[in-house]
């Protein structure tokens, strides 16, 4: 587990060095008694690439304790566009990663996940209005021994980006659903939509690119409980701030 940790390190440290935005978050979800066991403290640090054949994301999140690190999770995706005005494009993705409850010393992987299908893009001639659709085919891996056991599903996703009064707030994030015939409804879903108050645009202070807002973590069947259960519904807000490159 440390060997493991000290490398997602490593690659967040390099990653931060050509980050977009790197982002702070006080996680409101541990001051609940039934998840009283999630980390406090989770930093983000996301890319975006365009270039002429379609587009590279990815984004690592790393939860804190007090004393360390306490997991990780990260998606990197690639599209390769398929019509002339870019909006269709061919997706593939891959998502991993691992976290540990403090309440029952239990560490649990985000075992293998790949994806791939067409995806929809669309944005403003000015670029402060975005959006995106993606219905993909997933792959994945589930139990204890997840060589053995793999698991076909599907999940539909929708990203947003939405830029007001002359940039000064900011609302993006994303939506995902998908089957999964282990939980209550056999569907997980999760949206996480994010507010931010960009300081940049307020007269004097053009090369602060720090922004506060919060982000809200709204999820069904997907939260692990103190007993190891995800089966229930959470919203969960933090407290947060962003520094864009």
């Amino acid at each position: 587990m440390k060997r493991i940790l000290t490398s997602i390190c490593f690659a967040f440290t390099i990653l931060c060095i050509h980050a977009q935005n790197v982002q702070f978050h006080y996680d409101m979800g541990h001051l609940n008694s039934e998840i009283s066991g999630r980390p406090s403290v989770t930093t983000t640090v996301e890319t975006y690439k365009p270039d002429k054949w379609g587009n590279t994301f990815l984004f690592v999140d790393l939860d804190y304790y007090h004393d360390g690190v306490a997991g990780a999770y990260w998606e990197i995706s690639r599209e390769m566009n398929l019509s002339s005005n870019k909006q269709w494009a061919a997706h593939v993705e891959y998502d991993g990663g691992l976290s540990s409850n403090q309440s029952n010393n239990i560490s649990t992987r985000f075992q293998h996940s790949f994806l791939a299908g067409p995806a929809w893009n669309w944005a403003s001639a000015d670029f402060s209005r975005t959006f995106s659709v993606q219905a993909l085919y997933k792959y994945y891996f589930k139990g204890q021994n997840p060589w053995n056991r793999p698991f076909s599903s599907f999940q539909a996703t929708c990203v947003w980006g939405v830029n007001t009064a002359n940039r000064m707030f900011t609302f993006s994030g994303f939506f995902d659903c998908w089957y999964d015939r282990s939980v209550r409804g056999n569907w997980i879903t999760i949206t996480e939509p994010q507010f931010w108050l960009n300081l940049n645009a307020f007269r004097g202070l053009d090369d602060l690119h720090l922004s506060l807002g919060t982000e809200v973590e709204i999820s069904n069947n997907f939260i692990f409980d103190n007993q190891r259960r995800n089966d229930k519904f959470y919203a969960i807000p933090t407290i947060a701030m962003k520094w864009t490159f």
